[in-house]
């Protein structure tokens, strides 16, 4: 930890491990401090100084909640301290080191003050304080600043204020939990997916092509909720014409169709809780800025029945940017669970997504074969093995992986999903068993730290493995975004024939190839 005492000549005192007993160097630096605080020299910057200290090691709470109350009137006095900014260090020095004592003064405090940047400071403080004798209060003054008249002077400062005063609310109070109704007539959805399956999640649902994925109409929710080949699953809003990037603008486009869609999916009353996900190119301050505006006109123009939170939330606001900077907007339900791929305990950083296998499976699906005997070289936590035994039903499979986690991880996830998979912790290359198999399904290792000689190298030892393996008319079905390295190995090895070649995903090159043997 490093304390940083500002004194008149600007000396540095750092100091390293700090444990929580205070020894005498420690006290000699905190004494050094109380001197300056007593004397009113450098206020501002040494209790910035305290709490910056804290930040770099928590350790350091231990010693100042025993330091704050040995002092404890000279800290709470800084809550009257004529400069703004210093109160406002004061508030935020005492809720970081959770001081319960200071709950009295630090309401007090917030009652009194008139400079409007420094009330959410104490508000913050008490946040962090137990202030369930206060919720009353906090009620009433949340009531207060709601009918207050917003201007371009107060506006930041004032929302920024109900924000802490909601998420204090939340803490004791709760938030009221909606029940999806998944039994409504008439749902519209869209289902999110990569444009290159879109064509395939159209087939399978009878919906429309959308630029963001699959348009459904349908009265069996239930039934959609079944495909396992979409991303995810939205509700577009039904505005008139796309959001302006306006924020005012849009917040009037689109509340009363939003409000309408959490109504008619949820039984429950109001208030409904919301995040807002803005997806363009904006700088990301810009979009920061934008949706901050645009969730606080969604509470005034509902009139607190839709409730900012990024905490707290049932319903997402999924806003999609198109060439022209105006948005898209759909709702994501937290109520509506997704229980697709529940199985999905485990994951590694480089476990594909289910859904992407599943769209694999999909696509190759005229080339599994019912009851056969399956391997996966690299199997990681089974997700492909998985999927495959939900689109076609397998005798057998096996999967090799030399990372232990994973191969443990695999395990756990093929009984959650009812799948009989033999896991076996061991190198593909050395791997040896008994019988051939049907079909050998795999996402291929991506190049990661291998070289590029490297990862030549595992193809071309993959491509004199997998044969010894597989049975006559048996297949190789491959994920992978090494395309070139594969064309190069069935070019020197006649024995293999490329059946099928899907893009799955251009941007980043990965492809779905199904190889003959």
């Amino acid at each position: 930890m490093t304390w940083q005492i500002i004194l008149p000549d600007t000396v540095l005192i750092n100091r390293a491990n700090c444990i929580p007993k205070i020894n005498k160097e420690e006290e000699k630096i905190l004494k050094q401090i109380l001197k300056e605080l007593q004397e009113q020299n450098h206020v501002r910057a040494n209790l910035s100084a305290l709490r910056a200290a804290i930040k770099k090691d928590k350790k350091s709470v231990l010693q100042l909640q025993s330091f704050i109350r040995e002092h404890e009137k000279l800290f709470l006095g800084f809550l009257e301290h004529e400069d703004a900014k210093t109160r406002k260090n004061a508030a935020l020095l005492l809720g970081d080191i959770s001081f319960q004592g200071a709950c009295g003064a630090l309401y007090h405090a917030y009652e009194k003050e008139q400079t409007r940047f420094v009330r959410s400071a104490y508000l913050e403080a008490l946040e962090e304080l137990d202030v369930r004798n206060l919720t009353g209060d906090f009620k009433k003054q949340l009531e207060k600043l709601q009918k207050e008249e917003l201007t371009d002077e107060n506006r930041k400062h004032t929302e920024e204020e109900i924000r802490v005063l909601r998420r204090i609310l939340l803490q004791y109070e709760g938030m009221t939990k909606h029940t999806f109704d998944k039994k409504q007539e008439k749902n519209r959805l869209l289902l999110t997916v990569d444009k290159n399956q879109r064509e395939a999640v159209r087939n399978r649902t009878g919906g429309k092509v959308h630029p963001l994925g699959v348009i459904v109409e349908t009265d069996r929710l239930e039934s959609v909720l079944l495909v396992r080949t979409y991303r995810e699953l939205l509700f577009p809003v039904p505005v008139k014409a796309l959001l302006d990037a306006d924020p005012v603008k849009a917040a009037s486009g689109v509340w009363e169709q939003m409000l309408a869609l959490c109504r008619k999916y949820h039984s429950e009353p109001e208030p409904f809780y919301f995040r807002i996900e803005c997806r363009s190119r904006q700088e990301l301050e810009k979009r920061s800025v934008f949706t901050k505006r645009l969730a606080a006109e969604l509470e005034k123009l509902s009139s607190g029945m839709l409730l900012n939170s990024t905490s707290y939330y049932e319903v997402e606001l999924r806003l999609y940017a198109d060439r022209t900077g105006r948005f898209f907007p759909a709702l994501k339900f937290s109520s509506l669970q997704d229980h697709r791929f529940s199985y999905r305990k485990n994951t590694i950083s480089a476990s594909i997504h289910p859904s992407t296998a599943a769209q694999m499976m999909e696509l190759c699906a005229p080339y599994l074969k019912e009851h056969a005997l399956v391997l996966d070289p690299f199997c990681g936590v089974g997700t492909m093995l998985v999927e495959r035994n939900q689109r076609v039903p397998a005798l057998e499979m096996y999967g090799t992986d030399i990372f232990g986690v994973a191969v443990e991880g695999a395990r756990e996830n093929a009984r959650l999903a009812g799948a009989v998979i033999q896991f076996i912790r061991r190198d593909f290359f050395e791997f040896e068993h008994d019988f051939l198999f049907d079909e050998i399904i795999t996402n291929m290792p991506v190049r990661g730290k291998m070289t590029k000689e490297e990862l030549n190298g595992l193809y071309e030892d993959f491509f004199r493995k997998a044969p010894k393996h597989l049975a006559e008319s048996g297949v190789i079905i491959m994920y992978t975004q090494e395309l070139g390295f594969v064309k190069k190995q069935l070019r020197l090895h006649r024995r293999f024939q490329l059946l099928m070649e899907h893009c799955m995903q251009e941007k980043s090159g990965f492809y779905l190839l199904v190889i003959g043997v």
